[in-house]
């Protein structure tokens, strides 16, 4: 076979690939590009905010929000995003009116109400947190497919591993994307302000 035949060969074949590809895409490709991707992260939960008041994923409807779950014993991790989160919810100026943020403790044992509102004291306003009991705990952190485990030190205390992901979250409740925090506070303003 002649060395234009060969050529001749595998490119037939490497149209003929491409065909299959494009007709694959047109058979499982999505036909609203604008529709929202559905997701199994988040759900409905019932917990209390640092106030003591009873707060569900229905009172977050309406706007987008952000989601972090950390704990108040946190040496670095959980301080750090919050500081982060408040700098966002900064630049957005009267527009954080139009979102949310929300810290949900992994901790329950340790973080009540009142522990919550004085951690929290030294972030923005806008940022709320929620505690429940264990089982109601668990449950919002398996539905938002976070990981939190108790980790014993010495001594009898304890620390808590735990995921460090923001989730973004958008007026329906729906996930939407992981939220970097790990840029400019303006550039991440901006990002949050196309979901208002």
């Amino acid at each position: 076979m002649s060395r234009f035949a060969r050529v001749l060969v595998l490119l037939s074949a490497f149209v003929a690939a491409a065909a299959a590809l494009a007709a694959v895409a047109v058979v499982v490709w999505p036909r609203n590009e604008a529709a929202p991707v559905q997701s199994a992260v988040g759900g409905p939960f019932r917990l209390t905010d640092q106030d003591g008041r009873a707060v569900t994923d229905a009172d977050l409807k309406g706007k987008p929000f952000l989601v972090f779950f950390g704990f108040t014993h946190c040496p670095d991790v959980c301080p750090t995003a919050l500081f982060d989160m408040s700098e966002t919810l900064r630049r957005l100026g009267p527009d954080a009116e139009k979102t949310a943020a929300i810290f949900i403790t992994v901790d329950p044992e340790r973080d009540t109400p009142e522990k919550l509102k004085l951690y929290l004291s030294s972030f923005h306003p806008r940022i709320m947190g929620l505690t429940g009991t264990p089982a109601e705990i668990e449950a919002v952190t398996k539905a938002y497919k976070a990981y939190a485990k108790k980790v014993p030190l010495e001594g009898g205390d304890y620390t808590m591993d735990h995921s460090a992901i923001v989730y973004l979250m958008d007026r329906q409740g729906r996930f939407v994307a992981p939220f970097n925090l790990k840029r400019p506070a303006d550039e991440a303003a901006a990002d949050l302000r196309r979901y208002l």
